[in-house]
């Protein structure tokens, strides 16, 4: 039983590890479509701004972009989904 159990928590814990993959390389692809302006007219970039804007937008709160064109927002996102990730790893694989 116990063996059904802490197989039960490592795919728990692939899950959540391989989402904040997923989140993080569709972050990343909002971030270098962002230097093309026509590429926001994209669906596909179109989805992912939608799919990442309202997570960067809590970020864009505390920290405004640096001229009006420099976005840190991403970093700290980056920052954020790390320390989620890891604090859910420890939680799970203690």
């Amino acid at each position: 039983m116990e063996t059904k159990s802490y197989f039960m928590i490592l795919i728990l814990a692939s899950l959540v590890h391989y989402t904040v993959f997923l989140y993080t390389v569709l972050i990343a692809v909002r971030i270098i479509a962002s230097w093309f302006p026509k590429a926001a007219y994209h669906p596909i970039i179109f989805f992912i701004s939608r799919i990442t804007d309202p997570y960067l937008n809590l970020f864009r709160r505390l920290i405004p972009p640096i001229g009006g064109r420099l976005d840190l927002s991403p970093m700290l996102a980056f920052l954020g989904l790390n320390l989620v990730e890891k604090f859910l790893m420890m939680l799970f694989l203690r």
